[in-house]
């Protein structure tokens, strides 16, 4: 066992922790793009039969039929957008959060999970309207798309803000806000907790602040696959939920006219009207990894405690976990990546610093 190394001490300057935590938490995100389109695909697909299916089938047939700009990686530029400002918002609060309360005496593991929590409800609303303009999109794959009609059919990012805000109003933005919340909050505070702890204890074997690259990648990925896997219900009952609810007044027009209604900002009554009548209930987070199998009971309400006890009534315990395999390699690659490259920046930050400042201990 090596000496202990007290990392409480070794507290950098804020805006080293916050551009790390953007450019980890972007690269993660941007790595992981790709498969979070076909996952979207998958939970957002109108048609029966359904156009795809399988996870590699699905990959292989955007890309062959829209390529990788467009098609693979539509929605890329909201997502980008969003990933680092709000991981910028969260790990400055993060970090903030965390060494006040352990300076005021709370137990490091207890200020860990209620750092998570907290620096996720404040950088969720830069991330959640990203969340829904990329989803969106991603659906929608390219502007007038031959091969997947999907309801959008935006020309671009500021269209579809523009187009969103004006026939939808502002706060379709903000759609699947609590139950993105829900999910997502747990599992910040979960994987911060798991992360700190890993770390703690790897680097009191080491006995050194280095704990070396293997060690970096197993503490980031178990922690987000531990944390994945607990919040896995939540998960599965966010995506059910958006994706399950049928509703009440159907649309007078379809999908596809009044995607062309909004492109041509038609003003008639009978498009405006069928545009806000519209709900798609997709997924707007990520990484989602569940989707609705046909025997899997509707769930309708918009309630995440009556859906998991719903699920659990009607599907049992392997119901709240379905998903919960790609879910855990998911959580662990997006997590590992982002952990580990935090900690990369952080050491580049050291030996080129922006600020020579550095926290008080």
């Amino acid at each position: 066992m090596g000496a202990y190394i007290d990392e409480e001490a070794l507290r950098p300057p804020y805006i080293h922790a916050m551009l790390a935590g953007g450019f980890g938490g972007t690269t993660g995100d941007m790595l992981m793009h790709s498969i979070d389109t076909v996952k979207t695909r998958q939970q957002g697909d109108p048609h029966i039969p359904p156009k795809y299916t399988t996870l590699g089938s699905s990959y292989w047939k955007i890309l062959r039929q829209e390529g990788i700009r467009k098609g693979l990686y539509g929605g890329v530029l909201p997502a980008f957008l969003g990933s680092f400002t709000g991981t910028v918002l969260f790990f400055g609060s993060y970090e903030y959060t965390k060494r006040t309360m352990i300076d005021l005496g709370v137990t490091p593991w207890l200020a860990y999970f209620n750092a998570g929590v907290i620096a996720d409800v404040i950088a969720s609303p830069l991330y959640v309207p990203s969340e829904v303009l990329k989803t969106r999109l991603q659906l929608q794959g390219r502007h007038n798309n031959p091969f997947f009609q999907s309801g959008y059919n935006y020309r671009s990012t500021l269209h579809a803000l523009t187009s969103i805000v004006r026939y939808e109003g502002l706060g379709a933005l903000f759609y699947g806000y609590k139950a993105t919340l829900y999910r997502d909050v747990p599992f910040s505070a979960l994987q911060f907790a798991f992360y700190e702890q890993e770390q703690k204890i790897a680097r009191s074997m080491v006995g050194n602040r280095d704990i070396g690259l293997p060690l970096e990648i197993f503490t980031g990925a178990s922690a987000g696959c531990m944390a994945g896997v607990i919040t896995c219900p939540l998960d599965v009952v966010k995506t059910r939920i958006q994706t399950q609810i049928i509703p009440i007044e159907p649309p007078s027009v379809s999908p596809a006219q009044m995607s062309s209604g909004i492109q041509k900002h038609s003003s008639s009554n009978a498009s405006k009207k069928a545009t806000h009548n519209i709900t798609r209930h997709i997924s707007t987070s990520s990484p989602s990894t569940t989707i609705k199998p046909p025997q899997a009971a509707m769930l309708d309400t918009s309630s995440i405690l009556t859906g998991l006890k719903l699920m659990y009534r009607t599907e049992g315990f392997a119901g709240l976990f379905r998903g919960v395999g790609p879910r855990a390699v998911w959580t662990a690659v997006q997590s590992g990546t982002m952990l580990v490259l935090y900690q990369q920046f952080l050491k580049y930050f050291e030996q080129h610093p922006i600020t020579s400042e550095r926290e008080p201990s």
